[in-house]
């Protein structure tokens, strides 16, 4: 069985960079996979369902959630590592809905932990803003990024809570501190 962690986090929270320190640091055991390359992938690979993703990726359009969702656990599935690392999702109630309700009918992959890596908003934006690593990273678009992680989050976190699978990490220290705390986490899970 497949042992699914989730890593959540504002925009600048640094959960991308802490999921693929844990991976590297445990290469035998763990893989990371972020959702926007999980698509990118299935689209470069030429299948049914990448030709079906580009459909909508080419024109600007999201991509459905069901889709997302089959990519997601097809990855996962097919993880050289029983341990598998996923950041950035869910991102709304619907995808996390959508996922539940996927691993509720599943026998083989487990969602183990949700990690929030917790920041404050000028936290997050100093990061963003001082990375500045194309158009997007400016005040403005930082602001919409950060109102739109937030808005679900409540209720993200009362889900997870309510399966006892939230644990909060303060994502305002040293990277070295914050992987350490989200290693030692993820190592009691495995």
């Amino acid at each position: 069985m497949k042992k699914l962690f989730l890593i959540i986090g504002a925009p600048g929270s640094g959960k991308t960079t802490d999921a693929q320190i844990i991976a590297q640091n445990n290469p035998e055991e763990i893989v990371h996979y972020s959702t926007g390359d999980l698509l990118r992938e299935e689209v470069a690979s030429g299948s049914q369902r990448g030709q079906l993703i580009n459909s909508f990726v080419s024109k600007g359009n999201l991509v459905p959630l069901e889709i997302v969702v089959e990519t997601i656990v097809g990855a996962i599935q097919r993880a050289p590592k029983e341990n598998v690392i996923i950041d950035g999702y869910p991102r709304s109630v619907e995808q996390m809905e959508a996922l539940d309700k996927v691993l509720k009918d599943r026998d083989d992959v487990q969602l183990v932990s949700v990690i929030e890596v917790e920041v404050s908003e000028q936290v997050a934006c100093d990061r963003v803003l001082g990375r500045a690593r194309g158009d997007d990273d400016n005040v403005e678009v930082f602001k919409n990024r950060m109102k739109v992680y937030l808005e679900p989050l409540n209720e993200i976190e009362a889900f997870y809570n309510q399966s006892n699978l939230l644990t909060k990490i303060n994502g305002e220290r040293t990277i070295e501190e914050i992987v350490a705390d989200i290693e030692a986490h993820i190592r009691t899970k495995l």
